[in-house]
């Protein structure tokens, strides 16, 4: 058992195994374990996840990200495309010092030119990059619409691409567009196009499921088919998403043979997206059908920063993450029912398939209408407040979480918010400052240059101590001008709180009308980088504001062991 894990069966049987012998137990024979097969994944979220909708990488997000997957222990990472845009263009202008395989992607020589006469090649070839990836048309459906060419000239343009680039002492890769599809249409001419990339030196030939359509048991079969006319082990998947099975068809590519996976963090890419290194990494690891058989070369150290990473991203996208994303997700480890608590507090193997810290992820029990004195104990203990189980309080803190849920307070996307009601409850959380007042004014006017514009100020009245302070600010409407005035000036508290901000904030209407009651949900961030959640419900929008930014506040002061 590793960290309230019990060991996989395979070890469970090997160790019984190793115990049968020694003084008057039964000799087994020592079998040699085979050293794992290597299993490459090849990064494509610069180039592939580029195409995402509303996805618009600059030069210092491309060498962020890179630097971030060459820290992660990814093998190839795609930069972009030279000579496409100006960004790629100067990303491929010099050696970016990465030990990963930094790669450019471009196409193959177009038909009727030389490879020496070719604009986009020549681009690729001049770029400063260990690997070049060629895309090429292996359809000859698309051989015949989309370049209005011959399917003979369209694999000479394969041949002599890849023999230029082989030349220049690049390490080649060929995706092939469209090779399940392709396949499915004239399997002999998709093999054709594969297999020239191969006869000509390129180390890997990728078989892309372009449109996202093909089934798990398709790409299994047809990849079955290529590597007995390809090595395995020059063989790579490029899944796309657009049936919610990009990873299983990866990892149905795997079985069948292939020996490159191309994907994308978070699954970034066209349309519905591309298959998601950030499930296929830690599947890779922590499977035994994958793990027992298979190096990545990703330790287990870098997976731990696996969620980290995958925030990361998101972050520079400024879009919130995926709550629900598998591993990484703020959710892909949480329990909500109180008998799911319960277990989990004697066993968390009941209820978690991996220990969620072996990729940077945690453990979290919600509490909510729906929790239990399991629920209750668990949250505690994970926050570091020590708490008998027999405790009456904690009888108390049970019901006064229903009674305010069920008024509108949500706990369980508030874990702040939580954590002073039961410290409040349990212990003491000391009284830092009281606001004795506050006022927010908005008002319409018109401006010095004559326009139309509303202003918001929001004064506070602060006493810490014996001090009593005001302050006022304005703002973007009535919340930001509260929160700004509230932050402007507590005293002996201010250095505490200096590093605190504001990083999403939302609104929702609990019931109908007018008079409806108004939940608001704020998450903060510190200098450190933590996140946290707080609640406020109310009538009125800007009290449930309100006391979300205090316990927003008070919380950061807790967390800092400000003095009372």
């Amino acid at each position: 058992m590793r960290d309230g894990i019990p060991a996989p069966p395979y070890r469970a049987w090997r160790d019984r195994a190793h115990r049968r012998g020694g003084v008057g137990g039964e000799l087994l024979p020592v079998v040699k374990a085979m050293a794992p097969e290597r299993l490459y994944l090849f990064d494509t979220t610069l180039r592939d996840g580029a195409q995402t909708n509303g996805v618009d990488f600059t030069l210092a997000d491309k060498l962020a990200i890179a630097s971030m997957l060459d820290e992660l222990g990814i093998d190839y990472v795609e930069g972009g495309y030279p000579g496409a845009n100006p960004t790629d263009t100067e990303l491929f202008a010099k050696d970016r010092g990465l030990h990963t395989t930094f790669t450019a992607f471009g196409m193959t020589r177009r038909p009727g030119r030389s490879a020496s006469n070719d604009p986009g090649l020549a681009a690729l070839l001049e770029a400063k990059a260990d690997a070049i990836c060629f895309v090429a048309k292996s359809w000859d459906y698309h051989v015949k619409v989309a370049l209005e060419t011959t399917q003979e000239e369209n694999l000479a343009s394969i041949r002599e691409s890849v023999r230029a680039a082989k030349a220049k002492g690049r390490e080649v890769l060929l995706d092939c567009e469209h090779f399940f599809d392709g396949y499915k249409a004239n399997p002999k001419y998709a093999l054709a196009c594969a297999k020239a990339a191969y006869d000509e030196g390129a180390r890997w030939v990728v078989l892309c499921d372009t449109n996202g359509g093909t089934l798990p048991d398709e790409i299994e079969k047809t990849v079955r088919e290529v590597v007995k006319v390809i090595p395995g082990d020059h063989v790579g998947i490029h899944a796309h998403n657009d049936t919610d099975q990009a990873v299983a068809n990866s990892l149905a590519a795997v079985r069948a043979g292939a020996r490159q996976i191309q994907g994308t963090l978070n699954g970034l890419g066209e349309r519905c997206g591309n298959a998601n290194l950030v499930s296929i990494i830690p599947t890779l690891k922590l499977k035994p059908e994958f793990a027992e058989r298979f190096d990545i070369g990703i330790s287990e150290a870098a997976l731990k920063k696996l969620a980290r990473v995958s925030h990361a991203l998101d972050e520079r996208l400024n879009r919130a993450p995926n709550r629900h994303a598998p591993y990484v997700g703020e959710s892909a480890f949480t329990t909500k029912a109180g008998i799911h608590a319960s277990a989990i507090m004697k066993d968390p193997a009941t209820y978690e398939h991996v220990v969620p810290e072996t990729i940077g992820n945690r453990r979290k029990v919600l509490v909510s209408e729906q929790a239990g004195k399991s629920n209750i104990l668990a949250e505690l203990e994970r926050v570091g407040i020590k708490a008998d189980k027999d405790d009456p309080r904690i009888g108390r803190l049970l019901e006064v979480v229903k009674e305010r849920e069920a008024i509108g307070y949500a706990y369980e996307s508030a874990d702040a918010s939580f954590e002073l009601l039961a410290r409040r409850t349990l212990g003491k959380v000391p009284n830092y400052f009281d606001v004795t007042q506050f006022d927010v004014n908005v008002e319409q006017r018109n401006n010095a240059k004559g326009q139309r514009v509303t202003v918001t100020m929001a004064v506070v009245k602060v006493k810490v101590g014996d001090d009593n302070m005001i302050s006022a600010a304005e703002g973007n409407g009535p919340v930001n001008a509260l929160d700004l005035a509230l932050r402007k000036d507590l005293g002996k508290y201010q250095k505490y709180i200096a590093g605190l901000k504001l990083t999403d904030y939302r609104v929702r209407i609990l019931n109908s009308g007018t008079e409806a009651v108004t939940r608001v949900l704020i998450e903060s961030e510190d200098e450190q980088g933590e996140r946290w959640s707080t609640v406020g419900v109310s009538a009125n929008i800007i009290d449930a504001s309100f006391q979300a930014l205090m316990d927003s506040i008070i919380f950061k002061l807790v967390k800092s062991g400000a003095p009372a």
